[in-house]
């Protein structure tokens, strides 16, 4: 009897919380040292403990913006986020806020990536562009109400690559109803960028799919106006000298 009792509380044993002594400065000196080696899994629950030992202290605050970016490195951007609207919600005036726009930013630009790798083969007309967008505002406000934070030049940067990308999607979907022969469709497309963006590379382009769809529609006075205002703003325009640039062309390279 006295086996099968052991054997009973051994097998519903819970597992040694080993830092259970620790003291929070401890945790935090631990957890520093699997971010700093790769460990970002290994290093997640250390910091959800430190939160809780630490509650209500700075180091708490540290804790949770260690946590978000080792979601982030661990490639779990939804807890990334998460974690960083909690923080944001919760310290307004912490000292540490733009850092955590920063990183929010930076979550949604890294996962969203791939929207702008246009050197794929991927039907372009269904990607989402939400990320990019999300990542747009969380550098915005970051530039707006921290304009002398270090990471406001770099999210600066970002927001223009952002604005151009965005653009750039606008016209290789205007791109791809064209080449299926939707010439309406194109049309409208490309006057979103035309609306919506300004000084940007994609504009040229988006100008000519207007031209070129209106020439295929045979409606020669919308064609003709097209043309004038594409030659008025790119006088030296590659489009007009030699079409399309080849599909697999990196639009990147424009500029």
């Amino acid at each position: 009897m006295a086996g099968t009792v052991a054997v009973l509380a051994g097998c519903s044993s819970t597992p040694k919380d080993e830092t259970a002594n620790w003291s929070p400065n401890r945790i935090y000196t631990e957890a520093k040292e699997e971010l700093n080696s790769g460990g970002y899994e290994r290093a997640i629950p250390l910091l959800e403990k430190l939160e809780g030992r630490a509650a209500g202290t700075p180091l708490a605050q540290q804790a949770q913006l260690e946590k978000a970016y080792a979601y982030h490195r661990s490639n779990e951007p939804a807890q990334a986020i998460a974690t960083l609207d909690r923080f944001i919600k919760l310290h307004p005036a912490s000292p540490a806020l733009d850092y955590a726009l920063y990183l929010k930013g930076i979550v949604n630009f890294n996962d969203n990536l791939g929207m702008f790798a246009f050197l794929t083969k991927q039907d372009l007309s269904e990607r989402d562009q939400k990320a990019a967008k999300e990542s747009f505002e969380a550098f915005k406000e970051l530039a707006s109400r921290f304009p002398e934070s270090r990471y406001t030049p770099d999210a600066r940067q970002r927001m223009t690559y952002i604005v151009n990308s965005l653009a750039q999607y606008e016209v290789h979907v205007a791109r791809y109803y064209y080449t299926r022969g939707a010439y309406v469709a194109a049309i409208n497309r490309a006057q979103i960028a035309l609306a919506d963006y300004r000084e940007v590379p994609a504009l040229e382009e988006a100008l000519y799919i207007v031209y070129k769809s209106y020439e295929a529609l045979g409606m020669t006075s919308l064609r003709d106006d097209a043309r004038r205002v594409l030659e008025t703003n790119y006088p030296q325009s590659e489009y007009v000298a030699r079409g399309f640039r080849p599909k697999d062309s990196p639009w990147w390279k424009v500029w």
